[in-house]
């Protein structure tokens, strides 16, 4: 039995409202984190090239 036209239209405003959860939470951490990881980028970097 196909679902009503309403119910197909709910279940598609849930899988948004995730995505937009989804996306929000992983700007707030890579706004905390880039930092870090730019520094952990630099300072791998700068072993590489053999200056640490």
């Amino acid at each position: 039995m196909p679902k009503p036209s309403n119910e197909q239209g709910q279940g598609l405003v849930e899988y948004a409202l995730i995505l937009v959860l989804v996306a929000v939470v992983v700007i707030v951490i890579l706004a905390l984190l880039g930092p870090a990881i730019g520094e952990m980028v630099s300072s791998i970097m700068a072993s590489i090239r053999g200056g640490g």
